[in-house]
């Protein structure tokens, strides 16, 4: 059977698209190579039951452990795995160089001397960097690179080796950009996850600068419908920018979820802003919606209603991570000897 090989299957966006792919599929077996990092949560797939699914533990640096995890049989590398968190790579981008440029050339290296067919790169719009407040301007394919933080930098760093492998060597390449991502059993030191969780404790509700920072927002099952549809249809060495047309200030989304909860504004907690921190990012997804015939399905109300409706269901989830239980493996990979680092979740309104 032809394989898929999904880097950092076991994160927010990564394990949505894993079972997604699963359903839409059927033809492919689907392989999660993942370093289990803090982010990387093995209760976001403890429920799949599907014989064509299988994980292996490692890390994307680790070239021999990707050399030998891959086989001639897989046909597609996608890779979600990276260091993402901006706050994170303000304090030490060090990680971020090595795992988002390194890792990502250690990839790009293996679908060559596999014969992978397609190799398809989750990028961000932050590598184009920040756009003015009037809403006159929009990130399309042709931005210029602009990045702001240690974070997009790397990620462009990324972009650019795999423009590179496709000039250079032919190997047929996709890369996606996309905006804010939400949805279910996101990592709970993003925005969205974090507010829910705090307030539900009645803890504060941290806001950066005035709140006033604009992001595009896209639940998360709409954005892996379009990797999937750039996966299958998308032109070699094409860039797609995937947005929901859903610009959204912080504050505004802090003050209606409080308002959904019945928790009080007074939670919220304005501290001192990120440095560098971008003030609007809108994305032009007219390329993606015309090449690919993609456009969203959930609508801000509909996606932030069922987001809102799985975290209250699910909070033993929210607990198990907020506790570090979560980094109890499960029984099949109770023998692999995993050095991991502590956990210390922060914030980050991005």
């Amino acid at each position: 059977m032809k394989k898929i090989f999904v880097t950092g299957g076991s994160g927010f966006i990564g394990s949505a698209f894993i079972r997604l792919a699963l359903d839409e599929l059927p033809e492919y077996e689907i392989i999660n190579f993942d370093a289990l990092t803090y982010a990387g949560n093995p209760d976001n797939l403890n429920d799949v039951e599907d014989s064509r699914y299988s994980f292996i533990y490692g890390d994307i640096v680790d070239r021999d452990k990707v050399y030998k995890s891959l086989t001639e049989e897989v046909e597609i590398i996608i890779n979600f795995a990276a260091e993402s968190h901006v706050d994170r790579s303000i304090q030490s981008a060090d990680k971020f160089v090595q795992t988002n440029i390194l890792g990502t050339q250690v990839l790009l290296d293996a679908a060559r001397h596999f014969g992978v067919k397609r190799f398809v790169q989750i990028s961000t719009d932050e590598v184009m960097g920040s756009l003015p407040e009037d809403k006159t301007a929009f990130f399309t394919e042709n931005s210029p690179y602009a990045p702001n933080s240690p974070y997009a930098a790397s990620k462009a760093g990324a972009e650019h080796l795999v423009r590179a492998a496709h000039e250079t060597f032919g190997l047929d390449t996709i890369i996606t950009r996309c905006g804010n991502n939400y949805g279910p059993r996101q990592f709970p030191e993003k925005l969205i996850p974090l507010l829910i969780a705090n307030a539900l404790n009645d803890e504060p509700i941290p806001v950066y600068g005035d709140g006033r920072n604009v992001r595009d927002w896209i639940f998360v099952e709409d954005h892996c419908r379009a990797i999937l549809a750039a996966m299958k249809q998308g032109k070699s060495g094409g860039i797609y920018n995937i947005g929901a047309r859903n610009e959204q200030h912080n504050i505004d989304i802090v003050e209606s979820i409080l308002d959904a909860l019945g928790k009080s504004r007074s939670l919220i907690q304005f501290v001192e802003d990120r440095l560098g921190h971008d003030r609007r990012y809108a994305i032009d997804s007219i390329k993606v919606e015309t090449e690919l015939n993609w456009k969203p399905l959930e609508s801000w109300q509909t996606g932030l209603e069922k987001t809102i409706n799985w975290y209250l269901k699910n909070q033993i989830w929210i607990n198990r991570i907020r506790s570090g239980e979560y980094r109890n493996l499960p029984n099949q990979l109770s023998v692999i000897d995993l050095m991991l680092e502590e956990i210390s979740p922060t914030f980050n309104l991005n």
